[in-house]
């Protein structure tokens, strides 16, 4: 089995999303709005750097050699969003934190990612029906967060959305393969869907923060983006001849730094280098 077809072609050269619109530094909100905004950036970027460890964990497992370089292309994608996002984040909240401060000195209690990105991928249905969640979420919300006023935001928000779209193709395509496959591919695939699914509802959750945020236009809020979510997953699942679950529980606890028992592996294996080596450089 190959997956030439299931990774999307890229371009030759990729590079993070753009720090500016036009090289510069976009000037800071003022007072309250820039610690909410501070708060915001960092679980995009938790979400964005967690994700991206757990695909690096695929690498030489994945089912085919072309899958391999598919999930680290992406993986890569998700940490050149991490970088932007954690650095403007750092420098918003007071405390000059640095990208790599915030991704390798906190503990996991202060990493505030939502749990549907710290999943172990277990089957690489799982890392599917993952990867299918996820990347209908970030690329409206990536392109709701292209039209905000802030234009270092939104030039971030338009080239990451342009990124996870091809994820979200990638997430699709194997989608409607092992759902159409052979019966064991459908079993799992349909096993994968219902592992994540309580999970997703984070993804959407609104808090003070996010309301702020929203009300004073600084950054959109993803809870309005929550229908066309459900209707264009919804529409993938039926033509890959599977159902869309519908979890009896919801997980949540994530944003406030409550994780799942698998994270803390997850973190150490992160970090193992920089605590090993405390301000190596290279």
């Amino acid at each position: 089995m190959t997956t030439t077809s299931d990774a999307p072609a890229r371009p030759a050269a990729r590079r993070p999303a753009a720090a500016t619109a036009a090289g510069g530094t976009a000037p800071a909100p003022a007072g309250g709005t820039a610690a909410d905004l501070a708060v915001h950036l960092v679980r995009l970027g938790d979400d964005a750097l967690v994700l991206g460890q757990r695909l690096c964990q695929w690498i030489t497992r994945a089912p085919t050699v072309e899958e391999d370089l598919a999930l680290s292309n992406i993986a890569l994608d998700l940490i050149g969003h991490a970088r932007v996002l954690l650095t403007r984040g750092g420098r918003l909240d007071g405390s000059g934190r640095t990208e790599d401060d915030l991704a390798f000195t906190r503990s996991e209690r202060e990493f505030t990612n939502a749990l549907l990105t710290e999943l172990p991928g277990g089957d690489f249905a799982v890392t599917v029906a993952r990867q299918l969640a996820y990347t209908h979420y970030a690329v409206p919300y990536y392109e709701a967060l292209a039209g905000c006023a802030d234009a270092e935001l939104a030039a971030f928000g338009a080239r990451a959305a342009k990124e996870v779209a091809f994820h979200r193709l990638h997430a699709d395509r194997w989608t409607l393969r092992l759902g159409r496959g052979t019966p064991e591919s459908a079993r799992r695939m349909q096993r994968g869907l219902e592992r994540v699914w309580p999970y997703t509802g984070e993804l959407f959750e609104e808090d003070d923060v996010v309301r702020r945020l929203a009300a004073s236009g600084t950054a959109p809020s993803p809870a309005p983006l929550r229908p066309v979510w459900e209707r264009r997953v919804a529409e993938v699942v039926a033509r890959a001849g599977l159902t869309l679950p519908a979890p009896s529980w919801r997980a949540r606890g994530g944003r406030a730094g409550l994780h799942t028992e698998e994270f803390g592996p997850l973190i150490a294996e992160l970090q193992s280098v920089h605590r090993q080596f405390p301000g190596g450089t290279w």
